[in-house]
């Protein structure tokens, strides 16, 4: 089975490399960097759309201090304290990488804007993984996209309390986006106060807030159940059981609609 699983990876890194080299580049529309608020304060171009990033710096090293500051968010795996170690990295990063590409909007920038977000991202994915499924499986996925995190919220049981704040979180995240594709109407709706794009900034950076929030608040869920409580949601286990030595065995099957965990 190992050994079936190494060829799977090889396998899909082979084709995403191959892809990547024969895939020609798909080119950044020019007016993506046309955003609607560009005004010049205190010699700084762009300027709400650069000082908004100042949040993301904020949580990012408050998450990070918490994240080492006697086990302040009783993080019980090694695995886990790496990946919200790498998603504060992240989100304190945004700050920097954000506020340099808002400075001067050009393609060039653009990946330093992203890289910060896609860090955080893929962190959120293993952090998922590992609390939900397999500590391994989620280290290993700090490497590999995913977007099933919706998915995982609701369907799978978590280790914790205060689950729904991932919910709260991708709901702000949801809002920064539409934010975002309405950067210019915002701007005239609220007769060039401020841009969708800067609210954008300030809506997503409640994301990292949340999830700090939970991290403070969640202790172990002794009893576990997933965020989709429904009576056709449920987990089976099949085993085949001996009475005595060569004897007749008997086929055993358990189904449960919740989790039960015990503390080390």
């Amino acid at each position: 089975m190992r050994r079936r699983t190494l060829y799977a990876w090889g396998v899909a890194i082979a084709c995403f490399v191959v892809l990547m080299i024969v895939t020609p580049a798909i080119p950044q529309s020019e007016a993506y960097h046309d955003f609607a608020d560009q005004r010049e304060f205190f010699g700084i171009p762009n300027f709400l759309n650069v000082v908004s990033n100042f949040p993301f710096l904020v949580v990012g090293l408050v998450g990070l201090v918490l994240c080492y500051y006697g086990n302040y968010f009783k993080l019980s795996l090694q695995g886990e304290l790496l990946g919200w170690t790498c998603f504060f990295l992240g989100v304190a990063a945004v700050a920097f990488g954000s506020s340099y590409y808002h400075l001067k909007p050009n393609d060039a920038r653009l990946v330093w804007d992203r890289l910060p977000m896609t860090i955080a991202f893929t962190s959120i994915v293993a952090i998922f993984i590992i609390e939900r499924i397999d500590e391994r499986k989620g280290m290993i996925s700090i490497f590999v996209p995913c977007i099933a995190i919706p998915i995982m919220a609701i369907l799978l049981p978590p280790m914790y309390t205060h689950s729904t704040y991932w919910l709260w979180a991708a709901a702000f995240y949801l809002i920064a986006k539409i934010e975002e594709a309405a950067d210019k109407p915002i701007y005239k709706w609220t007769h060039h106060f401020v841009s969708g794009h800067t609210l954008k900034h300030l809506c997503a950076a409640m994301v990292p807030v949340f999830l700090t929030l939970m991290l403070a608040k969640r202790t172990i869920d002794l009893e576990r159940y997933c965020l989709y409580k429904c009576h056709f949601l449920t987990w089976k286990i099949s085993w085949y059981r001996y009475r005595e030595k060569n004897s007749k065995g008997e086929n055993c099957e358990s189904t449960y609609t919740s989790v039960s965990a015990e503390e080390s």
